[in-house]
């Protein structure tokens, strides 16, 4: 189990691949901020407009050889709520027991959701501000879903491989079915990325994410 919330990480070798990979983390994140801008101050008003709180949510997540970072996402819930509910669905989950409803494994009709939020979740809209953390190098354009601190301890010790690369905006569980994959089927596909990774298969997924995230499948 990863040393959550001690910088633990070790530097990535550098190979061609992983110079590759940050120089396009650089470009991509970089440019993408720079088009991004104005979308994404219309997202904060909106949402500063529409419910009480800041626009833009921060979070301790874990990354790169269990080294905690903060993580940056729009507001998409209500402030003040707790995640009682997201950490029950977990650990049924990493039991085995099927937590899915109609298909979906997402809290369904988490209450804590605002209105904007639910469509900003739909589209991943709500993700864009982690073009930042992909920018400070926290985290890359693909790899696996950075989580919580609380999901790190929670996993069984045969996935801890996950973070041994650094988490990405995108990757191998947002192109396979998002919401409707378990939590135990998002870490055996991250064992699968992690074990398999390089450059090209980094950019097939780049390629998969918007089709993806343009179907009707939401997310957690």
């Amino acid at each position: 189990m990863p040393d959550v919330g001690l910088d633990s990480a070790l530097p990535e070798a550098a190979t061609w691949e992983s110079v590759a990979r940050r120089a396009l983390d650089l470009v991509a994140s970089g440019l993408g901020l720079l088009v991004l801008a104005i979308p994404m101050i219309v997202i904060g008003l909106m949402i500063r407009w529409t419910s009480v709180g800041p626009a833009l949510f921060q979070q301790q997540r874990v990354g790169y050889g269990g080294r905690s970072f903060t993580m940056y996402k729009f507001r998409t819930m209500r402030t003040g709520v707790g995640d009682e509910m997201l950490r029950e669905l977990i650990a049924a989950e990493l039991r085995g027991e099927d937590t899915s409803v109609d298909g979906s494994y997402k809290l369904d009709g988490d209450p804590r959701v605002t209105p904007i939020g639910a469509f900003l979740r739909k589209t991943s809209l709500d993700e864009l501000p982690q073009l930042i953390n992909v920018l400070f190098g926290d985290m890359s354009l693909v790899g696996p879903r950075p989580c919580l601190e609380w999901e790190a301890r929670m996993f069984p010790a045969e996935f801890q491989a996950r973070f041994e690369v650094r988490p990405g905006l995108t990757g191998l569980w947002q192109v396979s079915g998002r919401s409707t994959m378990s939590t135990l089927e998002m870490l055996h596909l991250d064992l699968t990325y992690v074990r398999t990774r390089n450059i090209f298969s980094d950019i097939s997924i780049l390629a998969r994410t918007v089709p993806s995230m343009l179907r009707d499948n939401g997310a957690r």
